[in-house]
């Protein structure tokens, strides 16, 4: 048994269950890197990222490059001379060089079972293709993204209630849990056991707009339902009642064909929203106008009456 010697990559909150897990069993963090603060918000003010918040809060050495690419940082990493580099959604490529720096190389958690969801958003992906199962791959990294060796893999059952924020919070922990392991192995052994991806089951992500959130009411009634899941927290879906812009945070799906076009609103009652969509009907739940918080339909329907109209048709405005 030998005393591993960690780097640590990560950015946002899904990577500090394993950073504090690493802390927690004493292993050796020389260096933790994370992304450089952006400005976010109405305000546009630098805001830390989670991982930044806990380096400092454990007072460990802290470096936010803006690239990996350059001699310096290649240097300085290189005279950390650890043994394995952990990245958890760091949000950067890892250049060649720094992958071959660590002895053991560098290792990622990622929040999927690989090779199904390679790529940037994983999880939204998986809710909403129906996905009835995903989970954590412990991968050793190559050049490629998400394409690297399966050091180990477990997986979670996906609910019908679960969004990309619920998911997240258990895949994070689970990331920590199976890091440990494989560490405890790595300590054990002084090797990492890995296997091929099967490259005939690759799936791929890409990034998500904020755009994408808008209900299509054109799309299947089912599919509206998964995005409104896959989009909590984020971009969030949203529909528009003439020019008000009104968000949908829970929703469910009315299996009955409507005989009438997409985006009518079926049925208005204090009890439920019935719009129309090509297959199904759908009925949001829980709507939050500009400004307000989420409520349930009853509250709006309280509320708004006025604005809803059994028979009126929401429109997509062309310009969003």
């Amino acid at each position: 048994m030998f005393n591993v010697r960690l780097l640590f990559a990560g950015t946002p909150e899904f990577a500090v269950p394993t950073l504090l897990a690493l802390l927690e069993k004493k292993y050796d963090i020389p260096l933790v890197l994370t992304q450089p603060s952006r400005p976010t918000g109405r305000g546009q003010k630098p805001q830390c990222s989670a991982i930044k918040t806990v380096a400092l809060q454990h007072h460990l050495n802290l470096l936010q490059p803006e690239s990996l690419k350059t001699p310096d940082i290649q240097a300085l990493l290189k005279s950390q001379k650890a043994d394995v580099m952990i990245v958890v959604a760091y949000g950067m490529l890892l250049p060649k060089p720094i992958l071959m720096l660590p002895r053991f190389g560098c290792i990622n958690v990622h929040a999927s079972l690989l090779p199904r969801w390679r790529g940037a958003a994983p999880i939204p992906y998986a809710i909403l293709a129906g996905d009835k199962q995903t989970g954590i791959t412990i991968m050793k990294m190559d050049e490629g993204l998400d394409t690297g060796d399966i050091l180990l893999q477990e997986s979670i059952p996906i609910t019908s209630q679960d969004t990309t924020h619920s998911l997240q919070t258990r895949l994070a922990n689970l990331g920590a849990t199976l890091l440990i392991k494989n560490l405890d192995d790595l300590q054990k052994t002084g090797k990492l056991a890995a296997q091929k991806q099967n490259e005939n089951e690759v799936t791929s992500t890409k990034k998500i707009l904020k755009t994408e959130g808008l209900l299509d009411w054109t799309h299947s009634a089912i599919l509206l339902e998964r995005k409104v899941r896959a989009f909590n927290p984020w971009p969030r879906t949203y529909f528009y009642l003439n020019k008000t812009n009104i968000r949908v945070w829970e929703a469910e799906v009315i299996h009955k064909k409507p005989e009438a076009p997409p985006g009518t609103l079926l049925e208005v009652t204090p009890e439920h929203l019935y719009i129309a969509c090509n297959d199904a009907i759908f009925s949001p739940l829980l709507i939050q106008f500009a400004g307000k918080n989420p409520t349930t339909w009853t509250n709006i329907y309280n509320a708004h009456r006025s604005l809803f109209q059994t028979g009126s048709i929401l429109l997509t405005p062309p310009s969003h």
